[in-house]
């Protein structure tokens, strides 16, 4: 059987079917037009070892005499009795796609065990490579399955590993490690993604960078338990992927049944880090329902360009939010309410969003959670007179609920007491044991229909009722002894949830949905398919959300990552920052302002208006360009921005810092970087600093645009005597020089930051 060959945008996979199972030769670099004779690739047989060579199959297993971990883990239940079949033998028993393509579907199967495993395989225009497996139970009996994981071989020069860890207030931020023989796992057991969730799992040559070196990296699209793992035997080969983790029985399939797991999205980049993410980047913009169509996003131009493009309608610009919980807590009132719907609108504010605090019985977060009704003592006439005082001020009006979760304190636990999940069959009212309180909530149990049917016809009737345009979607609690009916239950748990959203989506086509999870609690592509942005995390304070932020952004775009401006002394740290640091951070997302802005007054307000004007200038490009992180030898500095696709294409060059003038993207600005100051240099002066990413033979000029002379906060912005020569009027280079040479930048004071807009010469 001829080898299947897949090739996409630098990046190829081969998978041979010698050994009778599908066996990846080859995840990494594009081979060409053609391969050789693939029997070439023979390995050896070593002494005290099994007397054949042992393939990496697509779907590893014992029957090769595979050693590390394997991809399907299960047995048959006969008669009752449980552990036949432990160990199944597939063979490759039909392929189906061309021999070179884009995307391809193999069988392999065990007739004596009943068990047919069928992969889709799918390598996408922007490289990104989607794995999932569908198991069948053939048999006679029931299978239960353990395990079924995604996995990928990457190349013996791959001996570093990066993913991505955190906690509330302070999620995905990177650890490194060396690749050794042993396998290293990353649990979630959350019920939720997780704040400690590694998002990405990169293995990569030695010091792999933002823009140098080979990586090889996987992400796992589910919103449930989970694992993430690299697996090296002590053959010299190397495993990563991830898998559901189920609990005890959660999936057992009758005969004919059958379960798929979550997509593994896979990328491979010779130019490190932000090629990884052009991948990524590429596949949600391509996507028919993401939030900035790409006929828009590929444009790269402002709104007045896509007006001029004729593009007019066919893309709607990320708003400017004001969320009001930094305003005012669970203070609602409405008069305040209008007062700060003025000063936002005022201050150029285009989506207004009230959050927790407007329904039954909701003073504090002990009571409510469940009752999905308007509270009459605070909203006698409902939410209309605060709706129509924010559309009428030319805003939308967007909403926060939290359908997930249930207070124990609220009418509708009172009436159905069975509808909150646990370890026991009995509920709570009957004598069975509730998990532990989490924010004095528990999670509804919307694996029951009746419960389900219920939260969707609250959410369902708000949305009917209301003129609202978007959900603020919380869910502020782990899935812990997550149970249906006494057994485990968050695999049903997360596709009701997910149900839940694509049956609201489906009936209120126009909402938006946003994914908060106390934070960022829930990022991942699985939720990511059904929302159309995330709340990175609960921390506005700058200086934590530039790491947040940039992790977040290795494989979310910037238009669906939510970051606010929030008020000068963070909630969550206590720490006070000057704005023009606050608002160059939030600049590179889908920005916003969590904060009581009817207090910004004077210099300052003006700032905050300007800064307003910029992101509105700018979001075109920020929201369809090619992301570029630096590396920095001075560890306390950061240089990252966006610069506008070439050609009109979203994903921009193979070769960031190649290319000529004729394939710069027409538009106003050329890039945007922010140079920001995390703490204080061993260094005097930041000397010069490269500014890769432009076309190497185009002509530019680069201005330091944010904050200006005049602007509240400009003075404390640096710590030097004389500014570098060009800051004052700009200075103009070839991408080449500002690539190999760079600029002397000025010195920041620490927690500062400055924008800087690139602009063809």
């Amino acid at each position: 059987m001829e080898p299947l060959y897949l090739r996409s945008a630098s990046t190829s996979l081969v998978i041979s079917f010698d050994s009778g199972e599908a066996e990846v030769i080859h995840w990494g670099a594009d081979l060409g037009d053609s391969l050789p004779d693939l029997a070439i690739l023979g390995a050896p047989v070593t002494h005290s070892a099994v007397d054949a060579a042992v393939p990496a199959g697509l779907l590893p297993q014992a029957s090769s005499s595979w050693r590390g971990r394997p991809a399907l883990r299960g047995h048959r239940i006969a008669d009752g009795v449980p552990g036949y079949d432990f160990s199944v033998r597939l063979r490759v028993a039909e392929v189906t796609g061309g021999a070179v393509g884009n995307s391809a579907a193999i069988v392999q199967a065990d007739a004596d065990a009943g068990i047919r495993v069928s992969s889709a395989l799918t390598l996408h225009d922007g490289g990104l490579l989607e794995l999932r497996h569908t198991v069948t139970n053939t048999g006679t009996s029931p299978y239960q399955l353990d395990e079924l994981a995604t996995v990928l071989p990457v190349a013996p020069a791959a001996v570093e590993l990066l993913d991505l860890t955190g906690r509330w207030c302070r999620e995905r931020h990177p650890q490194r490690r060396p690749l050794q023989q042993g396998t290293w796992v990353r649990t979630g057991r959350h019920g939720r993604t997780g704040h400690d969730s590694s998002l990405l799992f990169a293995a990569g040559t030695a010091g792999f960078g933002n823009r140098h070196g080979k990586v090889w990296a996987t992400h796992l699209a589910w919103s449930g338990n989970h694992e993430q793992f690299a697996d090296s035997t002590a053959d010299g080969r190397t495993m990563i992927g991830g898998s559901e983790l189920l609990g005890p029985a959660e999936v057992i399939l009758a005969p004919g049944g059958s379960h798929t797991t979550p997509a593994l999205f896979a990328a491979y980049s010779d130019r490190g880090l932000d090629g990884i993410s052009e991948s990524f980047y590429a596949w949600f913009r391509n996507r028919p329902h993401h939030v900035l169509p790409a006929a828009a996003t590929q444009a790269g131009l402002s709104q007045a360009g896509l007006s001029q493009a004729g593009l007019a309608g066919s893309g709607k610009p990320r708003p400017v939010v004001l969320n009001t919980w930094e305003a005012v807590y669970f203070d609602h009132n409405l008069t305040t309410l209008i007062d700060l719907a003025d000063s936002a609108a005022e201050l150029g504010v285009e989506r207004f969003v009230l959050d927790d605090g407007w329904f039954r019985g909701r003073r504090d977060d002990h009571a409510g959670l469940g009752d999905w009704y308007v509270d009459e003592t605070l909203w006698p006439a409902g939410l209309t007179p605060l709706i129509d005082a924010v559309t009428s001020r030319g805003m939308e009006f967007g909403l926060w609920v939290e359908p997930e979760m249930v207070n124990l304190d609220s009418d509708a636990v009172r009436a159905h007491p069975e509808w909150i999940v646990g370890p026991s069959v009995r509920s709570y009212k009957d004598g069975g044991r509730l998990p532990l309180e989490w924010r004095h909530q528990h999670v509804i149990d919307l694996v029951n229909p009746d419960a389900w049917r219920y939260i969707y016809d609250r959410v369902d009737a708000l949305l009917r009722g209301n003129n609202i345009s978007y959900l603020k979607w919380d869910q502020n609690r782990d899935l812990l002894e997550h149970g249906h009916a006494g057994r485990a239950s968050v695999h049903e748990q997360t596709l009701a949830a997910y149900r839940l959203f694509d049956a609201l989506r489906a009936a209120h086509p126009g909402v938006e949905i946003e994914s908060c999870s106390s934070g960022g609690g829930r990022v991942d592509l699985g939720i990511l398919e059904r929302t159309d942005r995330i709340w990175a995390s609960d921390c506005n304070d700058a200086l934590e959300r530039q790491t947040i932020q940039r992790w977040t952004g290795l494989v979310v775009p910037p238009e669906l990552v939510g970051g606010h401006v929030g008020p000068t002394t963070s909630h969550t740290t206590a720490r006070t920052h000057d704005l023009a640091f606050r608002a160059i951070t939030a600049l590179f997302g889908h920005f916003g302002m969590e904060w009581d802005v009817r207090q910004v007054q004077g210099t300052e307000r003006e700032e905050l208006k300007r800064f307003i004007g910029i992101y509105k200038e700018h979001r075109g490009l920020i929201h369809s360009g090619r992301m570029v992180r630096a590396d920095l030898a001075d560890d306390s500095l950061m240089l990252h921005g966006v610069v506008a696709a070439p050609n009109g294409s979203a994903d921009g060059p193979a070769n960031g810092s190649a290319g000529t003038p004729a394939h710069v993207a027409q538009g106003p600005t050329a890039a945007l970087f922010a140079l920001v100051s995390t703490r204080t240099s061993p260094a005097e002066q930041p000397g010069r600093i490269a500014i890769p990413g432009l076309a190497a033979d185009a002509e530019y000029l680069v201005e330091a645009v944010f904050p200006a002379p005049g602007d509240a906060d400009y003075a404390r912005t640096f710590t030097q005597v004389q500014p570098p020569a060009w800051l004052a009027s700009g200075a103009t280079a070839s991408g080449r020089f500002l690539a190999e040479v760079g600029l002397p930048m000025p010195a920041l004071n620490p927690e500062h930051a400055l924008l800087l807009k690139v602009t063809t010469a």
